[in-house]
C-alpha cells in the first residue's frame, strides 16, 4: 500500500515585515510536529524548496498593495485549496493602510526621487478584498500557538478554535487590574481580539488594538468612554488608525471622529 500523501503547504509573503512568517518559524518544537505531517511546499523565508502547486493550505501573509499583487494573490487562489490569511497586514491591510487616508502620489513625489518608476495602487488593502479567504488569523504579529491551532484544525478536517473574546477576558485571566477603570488610561482592549496575552495592561499601559477587532465590538461605546476619560476626537481617531487601520468597524470608527 502506498504511503498517504502530505498535504502540501505553501507560505506567501505581499506587502508586510515578514514578523507572521517570523512567529512560524518560532514555533520551533511544534513546527517539527507540523513538519511531520505536513509538507512545506514553498516557503522562502525558511527553504530553498519550491515545489510546485498546487497546494492543499497557503498561509498569506501581507496586503495588496501594486498591481501585481493583485494580479499575484488570484493566481494564489486558484492554486489553493484552502487559502489562510495571517496578520494585520493581509486580515486589515497593515500600518500601510494609513496611506488610503491620503494621497498617494503625494507621498510618492516626496519620498522617491523618480516617482515615476513606482508602480503602487492608491490603497493597501486586505486579502479577502481581492479573493474569497478560508479563515483569517488576526495579530501584529499573529500569536503562534493560534496558528499551530488553524494548521493542526486544517490537518484534523475541523474549524479552528481561536478565541472571539476581547483582550479585556485575558486581563481577568492573567489576574491583570483594569487599566481604565483603576487608572483612567485609555485603553482599546475591550473592542480588541484575544490572542497577545493582555500584554500591554500587564505593565500598566493601555491595548493598542494589535490584534484587531473582537467579533461584534462596540467601537461607539467604547469611544465615549474614552472621551469621559479626557480622550479628544483626535486621539480616537488616531487610537483605531494604526495597525488595524482599515479593518472596516475600526476604519469606520475612526472616521466618524474626523
Amino acid at each position: 500500500m502506498p504511503p498517504k500523501r502530505k498535504p502540501k503547504l505553501a507560505v506567501w509573503k505581499f506587502a508586510s515585515c515578514d514578523g507572521c512568517q517570523l512567529s512560524l518559524l518560532d514555533c520551533e518544537d511544534e513546527l517539527l510536529d507540523v513538519a511531520g505531517e505536513i509538507e512545506i511546499a514553498y516557503f522562502p523565508e525558511a527553504t530553498r524548496a519550491m515545489v510546485k502547486g498546487p497546494y492543499d493550505l497557503s498561509l498569506v501573509e501581507g496586503s495588496v498593495t501594486t498591481p501585481h499583487d493583485a494580479q499575484r494573490i488570484q493566481k494564489i487562489r486558484k492554486e489553493s485549496d484552502y487559502l489562510v490569511t495571517i496578520g494585520a497586514c493581509a486580515t486589515a491591510g497593515g500600518i500601510q493602510a494609513l496611506r488610503n487616508y491620503k494621497d498617494v502620489r503625494e507621498f510618492i513625489s516626496f519620498v522617491y526621487a523618480t516617482p515615476e518608476y513606482i508602480e503602487t495602487l492608491p490603497k493597501s488593502t486586505p486579502i479577502s478584498d481581492h479573493v474569497f479567504v478560508d479563515f483569517e488569523l488576526r495579530g501584529c504579529p499573529i500569536n503562534k500557538y493560534q496558528l499551530v491551532e488553524v494548521i493542526s484544525a486544517f490537518l484534523h478536517g475541523r474549524k479552528p478554535n481561536t478565541p472571539p473574546h476581547s483582550v479585556c477576558v485575558e486581563c481577568k485571566q492573567r489576574g491583570t487590574v483594569c487599566v481604565m477603570v483603576a487608572q483612567g488610561t485609555p485603553c482599546m482592549g475591550p473592542v480588541t481580539h484575544a490572542g497577545c496575552g493582555a500584554i500591554c495592561p500587564a505593565f500598566n499601559r493601555g491595548c493598542y488594538g494589535c490584534f484587531g477587532p473582537m467579533e461584534s465590538p462596540d467601537t461607539k461605546s467604547l469611544s465615549d468612554w474614552w472621551k469621559r476619560l479626557g480622550a479628544s476626537d483626535d486621539d480616537i481617531l488616531r487610537a483605531f488608525r494604526s495597525f488595524n487601520a482599515y479593518a472596516e468597524i475600526f476604519r469606520r470608527e475612526s472616521e466618524a471622529h474626523e
